[in-house]
């Protein structure tokens, strides 16, 4: 046989070979496959071992500042225009606030006149001048941070959060949403309702479905629901576009959280609640927490924002679940982060 025969059935084969390694380097090591429920019914969690490494290596709670002594005058009294925290010793409010600068503008803003460390929400010549919005915003933010630890224990349990739960940093989280910033939501020509669809988006991993699903199920509280109540269910106005919405939203959740859907849903019946893992409880309730958190915290800051600082529809940047949980089941990796902090659960009498 010649060897220009023998050369072109050989470089097929190398080629296939060849393919094989590149492939099998785009997922190496493999992913892996958990069995949860009972087989046939698809109850499975599938992950990959170098996109969780690679998270939990992301999600590592910061050093604990020393605790304060508990004892002491209080910070109402030995500060001025302590609207928040008051009930604090001078010794534990000095420690949130030196947590606060770390969690939240170490560096301040790049190519802004914004100040970093105290000076982002402080006036270093008058600490109690609230002219800046940044000290406005950190006032409600604590309030807020305080409400979630003391009254949606339903969903953060005794772990808590933080003002770095979410921030990790930065004066704004990463992970946030305006209404609106999606994609258009009608066609070129005005003649159709396009509800942001078909502009896949990362929010609701790269689907074509509407990619702000969240200002109607994460601050309006509308259904969140595939299939209706009835045979032919009449009640819900719009079902084909509830269940699109629901499906953007749970996408999110997905990604957000870092799991498949049997984290939460039993694949036999996914509507089925006696059936469901206990973390769709644990859902339920975090999905009517960042409702309040959006409708009576986050979007009323929007009156005091700078233009700059709002979205393309003049609204303030809201939560989503990514926002805290940022790719990962526990935030921080469970980090117990209320009893490293206890001055930021409920007030204290």
């Amino acid at each position: 046989m010649s060897t220009s025969r023998l050369t072109s059935l050989r470089l097929p084969a190398l080629v296939a070979f060849g393919v094989g390694l590149l492939l099998a380097g785009c997922e190496a090591p493999p992913p892996e496959t958990k069995q949860i429920g009972y087989r046939g019914l698809a109850m499975e969690r599938v992950s990959n071992p170098r996109t969780v490494a690679a998270l939990a290596e992301a999600n590592q709670a910061p050093e604990v500042v020393p605790p304060g002594d508990r004892d002491g005058p209080r910070a109402a009294q030995a500060y001025q225009n302590v609207k928040v925290l008051g009930d604090l010793s001078e010794t534990e409010f000095t420690r949130v606030m030196v947590a606060m600068t770390g969690w939240v503008a170490p560096g301040g803003v790049a190519g802004s006149d914004e100040g970093q460390g105290c000076s982002y929400c402080h006036n270093l010549n008058n600490m109690a001048d609230e002219s800046k919005y940044q000290y406005k915003t950190a006032r409600r933010m604590l309030q807020m941070t305080r409400a979630i630890n003391s009254t949606w224990t339903s969903h953060v349990g005794a772990t808590g959060v933080t003002c770095y739960t979410c921030h990790r940093g930065n004066p704004i989280p990463q992970q946030t949403w305006f209404t609106g910033a999606g994609g258009p939501t009608q066609t070129a020509n005005f003649a159709g309702w396009r509800d942001g669809q078909n502009f896949p988006g990362p929010k609701v991993g790269f689907a074509s479905l509407p990619t702000d699903p969240f200002s109607a199920l994460l601050e309006k509280a509308e259904q969140i629901r595939v299939t209706g109540l009835t045979a032919l269910p009449t009640q819900q106005g719009e079902p084909l576009k509830t269940a699109e919405r629901t499906h953007a939203l749970m996408m999110q959740m997905s990604t957000g959280l870092g799991v498949n859907c049997t984290f939460c849903h039993n694949s036999r019946s996914f509507g089925e609640w006696a059936d469901s893992p206990p973390q769709r409880a644990s859902a339920y309730h975090g999905i009517r927490m960042v409702r309040d958190l959006n409708s009576n915290y986050l979007a009323p800051l929007g009156a005091i924002y700078p233009a700059a600082k709002l979205g393309p529809e003049g609204d303030a940047a809201k939560a989503i679940c990514s926002t805290c949980h940022q790719g990962v089941s526990k935030p921080l990796n469970g980090a117990p982060m209320l009893s490293d902090y206890p001055e930021l659960g409920a007030p204290r009498n």
